[in-house]
């Protein structure tokens, strides 16, 4: 029986690789470079963000462009970061790059036979990702858009995957799509989804399908971060009313007890909690990072009826992405918490839906959370986190109940996207928009 406890995130400028250093266009550029935004980063121009071909394929990594003027027009000194040494040939194009076309002359594990349209520049290749700038560069101009993934086409990001899938539907590649992970990768060579599972918080295997769902909303105030649908877990029921299974009460167990990934539960302080967790359900993806990518991105909101009774007490839920290998700044691997290192619970800095809170009770209408019994919400939060790019990486988005079955917690997961826009990333939650 539990005791009730009352507690009163310059555009780069990144100059036409493999140009002229007077303006004369190099011949294998085929568009003017770009400033890459792939999300949202934690800041910082490097070097690497300079890309400098004006072909620069990759909208991923570049972060510039030239401004289409001559030599005697240019304003701006040009800047020189990637495969070129200061050596010219006899017409002022730079000479250490695109020579040999079995070659990997820029280091980026492409040669020109293998796809490379760019040898200059190893954020160009058929292993990054194309990024659509919109941002303006110091200059106050839109950089061109351009082919970074060297398929022939400028900008073809791809659409959402998701809208078209079953709420119940229990493939985890679907769980994946509905938060905008969509392209599966071919071979060693390429990004994107390796593997993907539904797994319980220690990664062994889960059999609970009512604990997932792809939803089109959760209840009308609040809608998918991207796509038409988002993943939802639940250690009671991921629905809401008026959908099949619905838990409609705020206690639904389903897979019991289960054993917590090392370091979990996390403590507050001050608030010390249980060590045992029960009805623990994850999403678990392994992806390969495109070339250009420095990190990643994603939404999350997350829901419990431990509000507001069971603040700072030992029952308190946990929702965690833990990530392998842990980046630099992830907590025992976790990269989703507030400033204070609290994780994503009732006690963490962003519970702001709820009676009282900043951000009211509007986001708890019609998913349960407002007539089952008084709960509360973050709202919707972004995560960011470092990665190489072309390296694996495993993500567990887990939640589970902590001390016992009861008070179910939920969360809501979407838009994860790619960050290449040569800035560094570091790892941190703040509030979307």
């Amino acid at each position: 029986m539990r005791a009730t406890v009352t507690i009163g995130l310059g555009a780069l400028v990144a100059l036409t690789a493999c140009d002229d250093p007077r303006g004369e266009a190099d011949p294998f550029a085929s568009a003017g470079g770009v400033t890459a935004t792939g999300g949202a980063t934690s800041g910082g121009d490097d070097d690497d963000d300079d890309d400098d071909d004006a072909e620069d394929p990759d909208p991923e990594g570049d972060s510039g462009a030239a401004d289409g003027t001559t030599g005697s027009e240019q304003t701006i000194d040009l800047k020189w970061d990637v495969g070129w040494s200061g050596e010219t040939d006899g017409n002022n194009n730079a000479s250490d790059c695109m020579t040999d076309p079995n070659a990997d002359e820029d280091g980026d594990g492409f040669s020109v036979v293998q796809g490379d349209c760019n040898d200059c520049d190893p954020n160009v290749n058929p292993g990054a990702i194309e990024v659509i700038d919109t941002e303006p560069d110091e200059m106050g101009v839109v950089p061109d858009p351009a082919d970074e993934d060297c398929d022939g086409a400028i900008d073809n990001v791809p659409p959402p995957c998701d809208g078209a899938l079953a709420i119940n539907n229990a493939d985890p590649l679907n769980g994946a799509a509905a938060m905008g992970l969509c392209k599966v990768a071919q071979d060693a060579t390429d990004w994107g989804i390796v593997s993907a599972s539904y797994v319980r918080a220690d990664g062994s295997a889960a059999a609970s399908p009512l604990q997932h769902g792809l939803l089109f909303d959760f209840g009308p105030n609040v809608a998918p971060q991207e796509g038409s649908q988002m993943l939802v877990l639940s250690t009671g029921r991921a629905r809401i009313p008026g959908q099949p299974d619905v838990c409609g009460m705020l206690t639904c167990s389903d897979s019991g007890a289960g054993t917590a990934p090392a370091g979990f539960p996390q403590d507050v302080p001050a608030c010390p909690g249980l060590s045992n967790i029960n009805d623990d359900i994850a999403l678990e993806v392994t992806l390969r990072a495109p070339t250009n990518a420095t990190g990643f991105s994603y939404n999350f909101n997350f829901y419990s009826f431990e509000y507001p009774e069971w603040v700072c007490t030992s029952y308190n839920d946990q929702y965690i992405a833990l990530v392998d290998p842990p980046p630099m700044g992830a907590i025992n691997g976790n990269i989703s918490f507030d400033s204070n290192n609290n994780p994503v619970s009732v006690n963490i800095a962003f519970f702001d839906v709820c009676a009282g809170c900043p951000l009211g009770t509007g986001e708890l209408s019609g998913n349960g959370f407002d007539t089952w019994n008084d709960a509360g919400a973050t709202s919707w939060l972004v995560t960011t986190s470092p990665v190489t790019g072309g390296e694996e990486v495993t993500i567990r988005f887990a939640i589970w109940d902590t001390g016992d079955t009861a008070y179910d917690s939920t969360v809501l997961l979407d838009n994860f996207q790619w960050i290449a826009d040569g800035g560094t990333v570091s790892v941190g939650t703040v509030p979307e928009g």
